[in-house]
């Protein structure tokens, strides 16, 4: 499965996944007019692997950052700032360069000690949080819920790598409805390579030596980027015989996110990947066709006398609050749908160029969710 090393991730609370440098680059380079003057927390991160406090910290002046704090939890030896042997928790403050040399050398450097064990959850971690204007991280998959909550608990901005499932969790998807929150410019192909102490059982190829590829990962962000204002470009037309209806609510379906079409404004119900093209001026979402979020947005309970379903239905049976067909008897539930609308009611004037630029493969990761 492609999402084995996330589930075994978290059915074993491991959550030691860090970050590459160049993925970290990649994706901060379209945030960087948001940082000037900024203090910037990373607050589950080791310093002595940590990839994010090496970017801010030699980027600091270039960012023009006010500070930085990273906080470790439960840090051990820590060669890097010669400080030897320790099982104390830390945390580091960074007010940038004092030589000249452009460098964050270990003198530059505020190293203290934290009481607890340095769960961002703790009530120390939470204080240097309230200091923080933007945080941008790694956060542990398992504690993906309570670690949103908590920045939008005390009103942060933020860019953290997450996985695309938490779309789906009851706890994130009304900030996402409700334009609160949104996806940042993500990892190539949809799967990143962290660097981790556990092994890859990742089935797709590219494997790397040290590293685990996860796939599906993505950022999640509150600060505003270019990206979420540019329009999808649609050149798929509708016709009744291509998109089916579902049985429970009025949309019609859609397998990928190329396909949606170009002239229809009804309810279209569309996979979790649409939420890496959504434009809030181009498209409103509706709901989630799934579970009890399903039955908030008026999707139709699932009707019992329904009894036959396919070999993936049975392993999971059908909840109220999914949305279904329904042929011959049989009830086919596909994998989880965002409801969405068009808001543009005038059509697209496309070129040719962009017409086979939105016909060509857009690299989605379209796995069994």
């Amino acid at each position: 499965m492609a999402n084995a090393n996330l589930n075994q991730a978290k059915s074993a609370k491991k959550d030691e996944f860090y970050t590459q440098l160049a993925d970290i680059e990649n994706e901060l380079k379209h945030y960087k007019e948001h940082f000037k003057g900024k203090t910037v927390l990373c607050n589950c991160d080791d310093p002595r692997v940590s990839n994010f406090f090496h970017y801010f910290s030699y980027n600091f002046e270039q960012l023009g950052l006010k500070k930085l704090i990273t906080t470790c939890y439960k840090s051990q030896e820590r060669d890097l700032f010669s400080q030897n042997n320790s099982e104390r928790a830390i945390w580091l403050e960074y007010t940038g360069d004092r030589n000249g040399n452009r460098v964050p050398d270990p003198e530059e450097i505020g190293i203290n000690y934290l009481k607890g064990d340095g769960d961002f959850r703790s009530e120390e971690c939470i204080e240097l949080l309230k200091q923080a204007d933007i945080v941008v991280t790694n956060p542990p998959f398992s504690l993906f819920r309570e670690y949103m909550e908590q920045l939008i608990k005390y009103e942060k901005k933020f860019v953290i790598v997450g996985h695309q499932n938490a779309i789906k969790y009851k706890e994130i998807f009304p900030l996402i409805k409700d334009n609160k929150l949104w996806l940042g410019y993500g990892f190539k192909g949809g799967a990143g390579h962290f660097i981790s102490k556990y092994d890859d059982t990742a089935t797709a190829g590219d494997h790397r030596e040290g590293m685990i590829r996860v796939s599906g990962v993505t950022w999640f962000t509150n600060l505003e980027i270019k990206k979420r204002h540019e329009d999808l470009i649609l050149y798929k037309t509708y016709s009744s015989a291509e998109y089916r209806k579902y049985e429970n609510f009025d949309a019609i379906n859609v397998d990928k996110t190329s396909d949606i079409p170009m002239d229809y404004y009804g309810y279209i119900g569309v996979p979790i990947t649409f939420m890496d093209k959504y434009n809030p001026e181009q498209f409103e979402i509706v709901g989630l066709g799934i579970a009890n979020l399903g039955l908030q947005c008026g999707i139709k309970p699932y009707k019992p006398e329904h009894k036959k379903f396919r070999k993936e239905v049975q392993k999971r049976g059908a909840v109220d609050g999914d949305l279904y067909f329904v042929t011959d008897g049989v009830v086919e539930v596909p994998y989880s749908r965002i409801l969405i609308r068009r808001k543009q009611q005038t059509p697209y004037v496309q070129s040719e160029e962009q017409l086979r630029q939105a016909a060509e493969p857009q690299g989605e990761y379209n796995g069994k969710q």
